[in-house]
């Protein structure tokens, strides 16, 4: 065996020494792992190979290994590598296709002898150094690698990382090999095998790739034709995108403060979304891809070209896209046929020349949702304002209106072209991924900034309140399109924009789906609240309005008990019915004393114990420890009820309520040692952030410098203040002053 293998002849083990394993693919792994013995397979003999490769069932593969590191040493020309590539390919690709159309569950218990046994003995590190032979060699005539060889080399990388687990993170630890992989992206021919294994590996590479580091990245973007830079988008988007946690505790405000604090610097992401954005032209030529027609898509490249680019966009394996695109094609074909029979050949010959008319509006769903991608996590990034800026300047909205109806909310036809293993109506089809996307850049562009008009009769909005009020009740959309609306309304109130918005019937499109409906889902109620909340807020219309629409005690009723089932997800309505009813109450028009005697709505929100109950909810669902994002504004409804009583001198009657009850509850000081720990946490927070603070004082009409001081007064340590927490509870039940990562 010592003879056969090339290796030391094995004696007596050390003690205490671990012997090495004697079987063959064991002392591969081992000493791939350790360093020692045998590390690949052109370390075993061609005679012992041959002996053991059909009862191992290898395939031949270990000698076509072989045979391929002989062919391709440092003088090597390299013109028999692709031959014997041209052999082990068909081997893998074969179980790479069983590992994508497999179900989950089936490729999971499933095994892959071949690409398996292609990575133990050496093959994923062999076609590593044959493609980055010619940068390590100094002569001044490099060697030169064929674009054929390099196709091949990475579409077998590729099926390798595919059906073996670890490969793929053995590829991404090695940097050298990740940037290297960027300069072959400059040549078309294998552009898009390229950038398939780039995305598959910087998918789980542990550190973020820093884009600088790619060698003239500008030049590179640069020279990309339109398809290459909506390929390249979905690199980009693993690159400028935050890392998941992947835990909910990391998701906490508490927990993002602190690492906040550890992490002074802008991040990995941060730094990679500056450098795209000092890329001349990036910005415009990512709006101008994503707002070009179909029919200005360009039609220079062959069918063979165009098939390539489909099996890389879907990742499914060839047989399925070329059944897919035949049975399309054979389709417009048997309609030509039936329209005029005579030239039926020559409408065949037509057909199979280009891709079909369905496919090629796929395909520009599928670059345009890569596209709006970025653009959406550049609109929410550091840069947002100069991004949004950039954005309107290239009038990426109106192009957008532009697309709405024949191509973003299109209607689907019966023979629309879906995924395998897909439906027309599954969430992650492409056409409903293209239309949550779009509603998702909607919402950044237009959160707290001025909206771009649109050109033509109808403008985006008039669209999206259309397809709005004819969604059915299960749609996944509604919380979305809900989402986009009030990005639209947030911020400064605007009467002229609600006014637009109600005259359109949204306000009584809300109601009946809160109401009449009965909706049950939490995510889509939230949003609907949150809308109406912008909707009405300080406008007298608006709830004169939904006083006609909810007209009976049994739908007030219904309205309330929906509020109620979840205030994480009312609050900000009941936030803005608060903040309404106290300016409506500082009024002296008619027609508001009028909706304020009338309103069910605001005569109920009127009512102090309703008020109180409201709050001290409000600050029992929530605690430190469980802050987030999304119910942190439970928090500043609780101060707005608290600053809107301080205006009227009422804040010690409040306060005093709330310790009356918590005896009632038989638990003093329960609810104040809480609100004492969220109104620390509350400085914290916020007196850093400018953002956060220019939002609450949009919100609610209250300066900013009104909610800093309320709070201050509240938190005093003054015992003998009445506006301090801490003058209301009992001394045996004080607990304010424990650290937050002690609770």
């Amino acid at each position: 065996m010592a003879a056969a293998t090339g290796g030391p002849r094995p004696g007596r083990a050390r003690r205490g020494a671990r012997a090495a394993p004697t079987n063959i693919l064991q002392q591969l792994r081992y000493g791939q792992l350790s360093g020692c013995g045998l590390t690949r397979g052109t370390q075993i003999t061609e005679a012992l190979l041959k002996e053991r490769d059909k009862q191992a069932k290898w395939s031949g593969i270990p000698l076509l290994l072989q045979k391929l590191y002989e062919h391709s040493h440092p003088n090597s020309d390299f013109s028999q590598c692709q031959s014997i590539l041209k052999e082990i390919s068909p081997l893998l690709s074969m179980e790479a296709v069983a590992s994508v159309t497999e179900d989950k569950k089936a490729a999971q218990e499933s095994t892959f002898p071949n690409t398996y046994t292609f990575d133990l003995f050496g093959g994923v590190d062999l076609l590593v150094e044959i493609l980055m032979r010619p940068t390590l060699i100094t002569q001044k005539k490099k060697q030169k690698i064929s674009d054929d060889l390099i196709k091949d080399c990475l579409s077998i990388l590729y099926n390798t990382c595919i059906c073996t687990e670890g490969v793929t993170r053995r590829l991404a630890e090695r940097n050298d090999f990740v940037l290297f992989l960027f300069t072959l992206m400059t040549n078309k021919k294998t552009f898009l095998q390229t950038a398939t294994l780039i995305e598959d590996i910087l998918g789980v590479k542990k550190e973020m790739i820093q884009l600088d580091d790619i060698p003239n990245l500008g030049s590179l973007v640069s020279s990309f034709d339109q398809q290459q830079l909506a390929n390249f988008c979905r690199i980009l988007a693993v690159t400028i995108s935050e890392l998941d946690p992947g835990s909910d505790d990391k998701h906490t405000l508490l927990a993002k403060n602190a690492q906040q604090k550890r992490n002074l610097g802008p991040s990995r992401a941060e730094i990679n979304q500056a450098t795209l954005l000092n890329i001349p032209g990036f910005i415009e030529r990512l709006c101008k891809l994503a707002t070009r027609k179909v029919s200005e898509t360009t039609g220079t490249s062959s069918f063979l070209q165009e098939l390539e680019e489909w099996y890389t966009w879907l990742g499914l394996d060839n047989a399925l896209v070329l059944d897919t695109l035949m049975r399309v094609a054979n389709e417009e074909a048997e309609q030509s046929s039936t329209e005029s029979s005579d030239e039926s050949g020559l409408a065949n010959t037509s057909t199979r020349a280009q891709l079909p008319q369905p496919m090629k509006i796929m395909h520009e769903i599928m670059y345009k949702l890569e596209v709006l991608y970025v653009l959406c996590v550049l609109l929410m990034g550091r840069q947002r304002n100069q991004v949004h800026k950039m954005i309107a300047e290239f009038r990426l909205i109106p192009g957008l209106n532009n697309l709405f109806d024949k191509l973003i909310w299109r209607k689907h036809s019966a023979s629309a072209l879906v995924l395998h293993g897909h439906n027309q109506n599954c969430d992650c089809s492409p056409d409903i991924t293209l239309k949550i996307q779009f509603l998702r850049l909607l919402q950044s562009f237009s959160d707290h900034h001025e909206s771009l008009v649109c050109d033509g009769k109808r403008g985006l909005l008039t669209r999206l309140l259309q397809v709005m009020k004819k969604e059915p009740a299960e749609s996944s959309f509604r919380f979305w399109q809900a989402r986009a609306v009030e990005s639209f309304l947030r911020g400064t109130t605007s009467y002229a924009d609600q006014i637009f918005l109600l005259k359109r019937g949204l306000l009584e499109h809300i109601l009946y789906c809160i109401v009449d409906s009965e909706c049950k889902s939490r995510d889509v109620l939230q949003s609907y609240f949150d809308l109406l909340g912008e909707l009405m807020k300080f406008n007298i219309d608006a709830f004169k309005r939904f006083n006609k629409y909810i007209n009976t005690d049994e739908k007030f009723q219904i309205f309330l008990n929906q509020i109620n089932s979840s205030l994480v997800d009312s609050n900000m309505l009941v936030r803005c019915i608060t903040l309404s009813l106290d300016r409506f109450e500082n009024q002296s028009d008619a027609k508001v004393a009028e909706v304020l005697s009338e309103c069910r709505l605001l005569s109920y929100m009127s009512q102090m114990s309703m008020r109180m109950s409201f709050l001290f909810r409000l600050i029992n669902i929530i605690h430190v420890q469980t802050l987030t994002q999304e119910n942190v504004s439970c928090l500043n409804t609780s101060l707005v009820i608290l600053m809107l009583a301080r205006r009227k001198e009422k804040l010690p009657f409040y306060l005093h309520t709330l310790q009356q009850m918590e005896y009632t509850e038989k638990y003093p000081g329960f609810i104040l040692n809480n609100f004492h720990s969220l109104l620390r946490f509350w400085q914290q927070h916020y007196l850093n952030k400018d953002k956060d603070s220019t939002c609450l004082e949009n919100s609610s009409c209250i300066s900013f410098a009104y909610w800093k001081e309320t709070v201050s007064i509240l938190l005093s340590p003054d015992r003998t203040s009445p506006c301090a927490i801490v003058s209301y509870i009992d001394e045996a039940y004080m607990d304010v002053d424990r650290d937050f990562a002690e609770e």
